[in-house]
């Protein structure tokens, strides 16, 4: 299999979305007052992990999801706390290097907000990775990604079949095959087991995981 392109999810591919989570949950004004207490490896019993997505989403709460995603958003000292995983500007540098072109691709409520955030976040790997974000609703599709990498492909004459998108959330991996890309799966400690339908896709726990995997199954030529 030939591999040109990496498109990396960033919410729980290269930064800890589940570490924002938590500090929002146990620190916020209007959430501490409940949750201060809990426990980091209680995190999905606040927040059910539903099978469409596989992984911990504010708003699978099962009464204030919509309002936690909402204040979450709107809370930049909460939304911009997440760390990048180890190692991740490493590993982006190794396969820049290497002759991959790579990207993030990432929906938001507020493209601008989004980018401003990753640029900082990611600002030793900039000159090289390509950062692209869409607003939510935007596309019709169920998951934003499918748009997003069909139009990618068509705006940096890239080849669908040439192309890996690494993502955790289990709705996405749908997407990728649905673009004619190639789906990996990242997993982290809250992240749920895929459909035996798709039970066929790699996964990787993090991205030296995955160049390990990249560099022993596929080829750039």
């Amino acid at each position: 299999m030939i591999i040109k392109n990496i498109f990396w999810d960033v919410d729980g591919v290269l930064a800890n979305l589940n570490y924002a989570y938590y500090n929002f949950l146990t620190k916020h004004p209007k959430y501490a007052p409940i949750y201060k207490d809990l426990q980091w490896q209680d995190l999905p019993k606040v927040l059910p992990i539903v099978e469409k997505y596989g992984a911990l989403e504010l708003k699978t709460h099962p009464e204030k999801g919509v309002e936690m995603d909402y204040d979450f958003c709107h809370s930049p000292d909460f939304f911009c706390n997440r760390p990048l995983y180890p190692n991740v500007v490493k590993v982006l540098k190794e396969l820049n290097e290497l002759g991959y072109r790579q990207f993030t691709l990432s929906a938001t409520f507020d493209v601008e907000t989004k980018k401003k955030f990753l640029n900082k976040l990611l600002g030793e790997v900039t000159d090289f990775l390509i950062i692209e974000c869409v607003q939510h609703g935007k596309f019709m599709h169920d998951s934003a990604k499918e748009d997003m990498l069909k139009s990618c492909f068509e705006k940096y004459g890239l080849k669908p079949e040439e192309t890996v998108l690494v993502d955790d959330r289990i709705y996405n991996q749908y997407a990728t095959i649905n673009a004619g890309a190639h789906p990996v799966r990242m997993r982290c400690e809250f992240t749920t087991d895929l459909p035996e339908e798709l039970n066929w896709i790699p996964e990787v726990k993090d991205v030296e995981e995955f160049k390990t995997w990249l560099l022993e199954n596929t080829s750039t030529s």
